[in-house]
């Protein structure tokens, strides 16, 4: 056992770690002390013993049957009976139980009982029979008295401190820690940990936040000169583009304490425990600085106050949000602790807690570029064994607008695709193919299709198609498919500009892609289905943005109601008049009606084309941006995503072809992107 506690203390991971307390030795101590309460109680003789009423008792008293008499303070009396009246009283018996016969009764008192047996030895001596022998003793049961006093107490201690130790692991703290912070402490020799390294891309997120942690590893060179730590740092952006990820590098890089917690973990359902929360979480913050304290979501406790018209202002959450603004820059100091936050809802905060000296910086983490995304594929395709034909350029290319997280779905869905393919490696082929199951949803080969139904569809994904074909700033067409895949019925595939600024004309020409699929449906078939509703929603609130928003509209221009702070409640009253309303709708049904009207202008000018390509849907379900290009010709006007599509069809000619798929199977698509146009939605049937 010594040699086993020194191997212990010899072991570096267990420095500084507390040994684990095991408390089931105390369930064995209680079992034990009953076992004993039940073995160890005072031994009863092997005697029959007999329990009488008060009345017979003293019967075979006067009856000369008793021999002695032990009575107890307890007003119980036990009587021998002699072995000559032992047959009257218990009938037929062994032999070797004739001298154990025993009586016991309840008296009275004792007091009175002793008067009673004064009297009956005076009439026995007066008789001539001996005396009965009577002795008093204290009916003293010691393992009783433990076992109905002491354990009582005991038990109540046991459950008191199974409940002060978690509540079975419910509760940080149990039942008396309900308001202590259930922080995740990040140890600094921790051996999987993440560091910078592992997070690819964000060059401008990363270096705003390995300045803090400089900082902390040597405040003196921002000192001499002067400044000072910012005191918090918010991560921002949206979902899945690394902001975690990025505090999980700084808990990996800093030497300092790193305490993680959840916004929702404030809140709970008790009054004062997510304030008494936020205080132990600094506290404990406190005694280590310097530490860094990172709260991921924090726009589940730090809302707008005054928001809700319900609750009222002093609702538990919102008292949560000012014990944080307090503890974040008060009366009192937090020297030594920098705060990190990550929200994808920024606009949705507290005013209060955005300002300097709280949030000193807003760190925007967008999605990745081009180079970025190269980088995060290298990053995830380490633990992934692949074969020759993967170029990590060609796979970036594939997934504009892609964040993160999506690039990681896409490395693993590859990797399952290939598993269950029975490849060796994982090729380009299976990269293609998760794209194109994370786009556009799992293939569903079981539908079944009437042939109208199908060439309906048809019709209206080549119309989407020949739209963008021929409008200049219209996403370069990839792939059309009508085999239905998760909740579409039909499906175009685009690669959009990756543009930071918008104009009207690439607005409006998305538009008129948009509604192909509807006009297509009534110059060809002369109706129209449930299939546009995707394509009709999306259309509706661009125009209604380009008018509202944007100040795209003639008659409303260079106005915008957009609120891009949060700040301005308009549940009740619209930032605008009724008058002015009824111009919104007007100018947004103009935009429309005159994007459908262009759109059916296009189809009856380029009709031979688009009911070749909507035959060769039918014939083949799938076709490509070379079927396009061999119907209609090449785009009138090259982009760069038609240059980045012609690359990559290329580089697929020079490489390897895979295996001819059936033709209820999609082929291998040239280009992804986050853009897919709907064509026919079952929703919508």
């Amino acid at each position: 056992m010594a040699n086993r506690q020194r191997m212990m203390n010899n072991n570096p991971n267990n420095k500084g770690k507390r040994p684990k307390r095991n408390w089931g030795w105390v369930w064995y101590l209680f079992f034990l002390i009953a076992l004993a309460g039940f073995f160890f109680s005072p031994a009863k003789e092997d005697a029959v013993q007999k329990d009488l009423s008060y009345t017979k008792f003293t019967a075979y008293i006067e009856q000369n049957m008793v021999e002695k008499l032990t009575v107890y303070d307890d007003n119980r009396a036990k009587a021998h009976i002699r072995e000559q009246s032992y047959g009257i009283v218990f009938g037929s018996v062994d032999a070797g139980q004739k001298t154990k016969g025993e009586l016991i009764a309840l008296i009275p008192s004792v007091e009175e009982f002793a008067k009673y047996m004064d009297n009956q030895n005076r009439e026995r001596k007066k008789a001539g029979l001996q005396p009965i022998d009577v002795t008093f003793e204290k009916a003293h049961d010691y393992w009783y008295l433990i076992l109905a006093n002491v354990m009582p107490i005991l038990l109540i201690f046991l459950f008191f401190m199974w409940m002060g130790r978690g509540l079975g692991s419910g509760m940080a703290g149990g039942i008396f820690g309900v308001g202590k912070a259930q922080a995740q402490v990040f140890d600094k020799d921790k051996k999987d940990k993440v560091t910078f390294k592992d997070v690819a891309g964000l060059a401008g997120a990363k270096e705003e936040v390995q300045e803090i942690v400089a900082f902390l590893k040597n405040p003196q060179k921002y000192t001499e000169l002067g400044g000072k730590i910012p005191k918090g740092a918010l991560l921002v952006g949206p979902p899945g583009t690394g902001k975690t990820l990025l505090a999980k590098a700084v808990a990996g890089e800093a030497d300092v304490p790193f305490f993680s917690m959840s916004g929702s973990d404030f809140v709970e359902m008790f009054v004062g425990v997510g304030a008494s929360r936020v205080r132990d979480l600094f506290r404990q913050a406190k005694e280590k600085a310097p530490a860094i304290i990172f709260i991921d979501e924090i726009d589940a406790v730090g809302r707008a106050r005054g928001k809700s018209v319900m609750t009222g202002g002093n609702d538990e959450r919102e008292s949560t949000l000012n014990q944080l603004l307090t503890e974040m820059d008060g009366f009192g100091t937090n020297s030594g602790v920098i705060i990190l936050a990550a929200t994808n809802r920024a606009d949705v905060l507290d005013s209060a807690l955005l300002r300097a000296g709280r949030f000193d910086r807003q760190i925007h983490v967008e999605l990745p570029d081009l180079q970025e995304r190269k980088e995060i594929f290298g990053v995830h395709l380490r633990p992934i064994k692949i074969d020759q034909t993967i170029d990590i350029d060609f796979l970036a290319k594939q997934t504009p607008g892609f964040s993160g997280a999506d690039i990681a779905n896409v490395c693993n869905e590859a990797a399952l695709i290939a598993a269950r393919n029975g490849h060796k490696k994982v090729g380009k082929q299976d990269f293609m193919d998760a794209v194109d199951r994370i786009i556009g949803g799992l293939e569903r080969k079981n539908k079944i299709m009437t042939d109208d139904e199908k060439r309906s569809i048809a019709y209206h994904e080549a119309g989407h198609a020949t739209i963008s074909w021929l409008l200049r700033y219209a996403n370069p067409l990839v792939k059309v498919t009508i085999v239905p895949r998760g909740m579409a019925l039909g499906a175009a595939w685009y690669l959009p500009e990756e543009r930071q600024l918008t104009n009207r004309e690439h607005l409006l020409d998305e538009l008129c892609s948009l509604l192909g699929g509807r006009a297509a449906e009534e110059v060809f078939l002369s109706q129209t289905s449930t299939g546009a509703l995707n394509d009709l929603e999306r259309a509706t609130k661009q125009a209604y943005a380009m008018v509202a928003y944007y100040g795209m509209s003639e008659r409303l221009k260079d106005l915008s109601f957009y609120d891009s702070t949060g700040r301005y409640d308009y549940g009740f009253t619209k930032p605008y008049s009724d008058k002015t309303a009824e111009l919104i709708d007007e100018e947004s049904h103009k935009i429309i009606e005159e994007q459908m009207a262009r759109a059916k202008r296009i189809l009856v000018e380029h009709k031979d084309g688009h009911n070749a390509l909507a035959e060769l849907l039918i014939e083949r379900e799938v076709i490509t941006h070379e079927d396009v290009e061999h119907i209609l010709g090449p785009r009138p006007w090259q982009s760069r995503g038609d240059q980045i599509i012609a690359a990559n069809n290329e580089a697929q000619q020079t490489a390897a072809k895979p295996k001819r798929r059936t033709a209820h199977k999609p082929a291998a698509p040239t280009s992804s992107a986050n853009a897919v146009q709907t064509g026919d939605t079952p929703a919508a049937g």
